[in-house]
C-alpha cells in the first residue's frame, strides 16, 4: 500500500535534504520520480545532484538529457515517469493528487517551513491526502535531526 510522507524543512534546505532521501531510496532499490515546481528549479536541482558532495553524484535524468527509462532518477515538471518508478518526490511547489501518490510505493512531500503559502498547501494535501485513506506520516525537523510527529 502506498504511503505518503511529508518532510517540513526548517533546519536545512532542499538542496542538503533531497540527496539524502535519493541515496536512502536508491540503496533499497526504489527508482524516484522528483517532480519540481519550476522549469528555474528544476535547473537547478539538476546541476546541484552533479555536485552536492565532492566525493558522490547522485545519477539521474532530465527531459533534456532523454534516456528516461534507464534513469534511476527522473527530475521533472510534468507528470511523467518513463523509469517506472517506486518513489514519487514533490518540491518546489509540485503536486499530485492523491489518486496519482496512489500508484507509488511511496510520496514524498517536502516543503519549505519559512514560507506560509508552502505550509498552507502541505496543510491542504494532509487533509487531502487523510480523506483519501493513504498512510500518512509528519517529519519535522529538530535540533538537526527529523522526528516524527503524530
Amino acid at each position: 500500500m502506498a504511503e505518503v510522507l511529508f518532510y517540513h524543512l526548517t533546519a536545512s534546505p532542499l538542496e542538503a535534504t533531497l540527496p539524502d532521501l535519493l541515496e536512502r531510496s536508491l540503496a533499497r532499490g526504489w527508482r524516484v520520480v522528483v517532480r519540481v515546481g519550476s522549469d528555474a528549479a528544476l535547473g537547478a536541482l539538476d546541476a546541484s545532484l552533479w555536485t552536492y558532495r565532492d566525493d558522490a553524484f547522485l545519477p539521474h535524468g532530465t527531459a533534456a538529457l532523454g534516456h528516461g527509462p534507464a534513469q534511476p532518477v527522473w527530475l521533472t515538471t510534468g507528470d511523467d515517469v518513463p523509469n517506472r518508478a517506486d518513489v514519487l518526490m514533490l518540491v518546489d511547489g509540485a503536486r499530485a493528487t492523491p489518486a496519482e501518490m496512489g500508484r507509488f510505493a511511496r510520496t514524498c512531500l517536502l516543503f519549505d517551513g519559512t514560507d506560509e503559502r508552502a505550509v498552507e498547501t502541505a496543510r491542504a494535501d494532509w487533509r487531502a491526502v487523510k480523506a483519501a485513506a493513504l498512510p500518512a506520516k509528519y517529519w519535522a525537523q529538530e535540533q538537526g535531526r527529523w522526528t516524527q510527529k503524530a
